[in-house]
């Protein structure tokens, strides 16, 4: 005869590790109180409901609403690093939306954020990297961070942190020199770059050379790019194996050698000879554009346009043939070799 037995396993789809969210109106306020609550498990619950419900922009708006930028400017701080690390990931996903970064910047909260770039739980300090990382994607983002005086501290964590915080340092770097230099050119980030152009992981070398293309647009970049002597690395990754890393070095040595200085140095590392031999064999647009943008520059050289005469072809059947942008290049370069006085 069958007997009733209850089970003591949970319901099916069931995560303990997440609040139970309330209907409708209400869940946001809710979670707004558990995150406030005094038991660290409620907190903790709170924070990884909240990961999945501000995927939504409208919920990150109706979050806003009911104080909790607030909130999670304190679990920042909180004693517990699965608080802090799920709290920055909260701030991280937020910041994916333009209502979620003008938060960040209107609560103040990207040198809360940037305390943890020090934590001792590395999924915290990868977090706040993230969150940091894409509030930098706009002006006003770049802007608050370098108002913060974060660089001199993101420069330096390139020296120590690992290879996946240091992709996000980079570009985070990338668009605050956008918006100022100084600082960076001031917290030796140029030397630092340099070091990383020989790095095992080319998506560093290709972000370093980067970085140093847009450390090089003013003009004390490009001075103190030849005094550290970067151009004989950007010179050898010219022949590196993957496109991007070579795209990246001709974009840098052409900021360089906008200077006459840099002309010259660029000339006697054997950069024409690179430039030359990558037009005729690189099938990447992006590389290929670049080298010829870095070949005018240094055909404005006597002794680089001389070298030059040799790729006037070349570039003569890619001004022909080639996209409109590639084109433009193609016809300026040419103009440039072919010049006599």
């Amino acid at each position: 005869m069958a007997t009733t037995r209850i089970t003591t396993a949970l319901p099916p789809n069931i995560d303990i590790t997440k609040a139970e969210l309330a209907y409708g109106e209400h869940m946001l306020p809710k979670l707004n109180r558990q995150l406030q609550d005094s038991t660290l498990m409620t907190r903790q619950r709170a924070l990884n409901a909240l990961c999945d419900v501000l995927h939504n922009p409208e919920h990150v708006s109706a979050a806003l609403k009911v104080g909790m930028a607030k909130s999670l400017k304190k679990l920042l701080s909180d004693s517990d690093g699965t608080v802090r690390w799920k709290a920055t990931e909260v701030l991280f996903i937020c910041s994916n939306h333009a209502i979620g970064r003008d938060a960040i910047l209107e609560f103040d909260l990207i040198q809360p954020i940037s305390a943890l770039f020090d934590d001792k739980h590395e999924d915290a300090r990868l977090m706040s990297h993230r969150a940091v990382e894409s509030v930098s994607h706009t002006v006003n983002g770049a802007q608050g961070i370098v108002n913060a005086n974060l660089i001199k501290k993101l420069v330096e964590k390139l020296k120590t942190e690992t290879d996946e915080i240091k992709q996000l340092v980079l570009d985070t770097l990338h668009y605050c020199m956008k918006v100022d230099s100084d600082q960076a050119l001031a917290a030796q980030a140029l030397e630092v770059f340099t070091s990383l152009l020989g790095h095992g992981t080319w998506e560093i070398r290709g972000k370093a050379a980067r970085d140093i293309m847009d450390i090089s647009f003013p003009l004390e970049g490009k001075k103190r790019a030849v005094k550290v002597r970067c151009i004989p690395v950007l010179v050898k990754l010219l022949a590196d194996k993957n496109y991007h890393v070579r795209a990246q070095a001709a974009g840098a040595l052409m900021s360089i050698a906008i200077t006459t200085e840099g002309k010259q140095e660029s000339i006697r590392e054997g950069a024409v000879e690179a430039l030359i031999a990558l037009l005729r064999s690189d099938e990447s647009s992006d590389v290929r554009l670049n080298v010829i943008k870095a070949i005018t520059m240094l055909a404005e050289a006597p002794s680089g346009r001389e070298k030059m005469i040799e790729v006037v072809p070349v570039l003569q059947d890619i001004a022909n043939t080639g996209g409109p942008m590639m084109q433009k290049v193609a016809k300026t370069a040419v103009k440039v070799i072919t010049w006599r006085p």
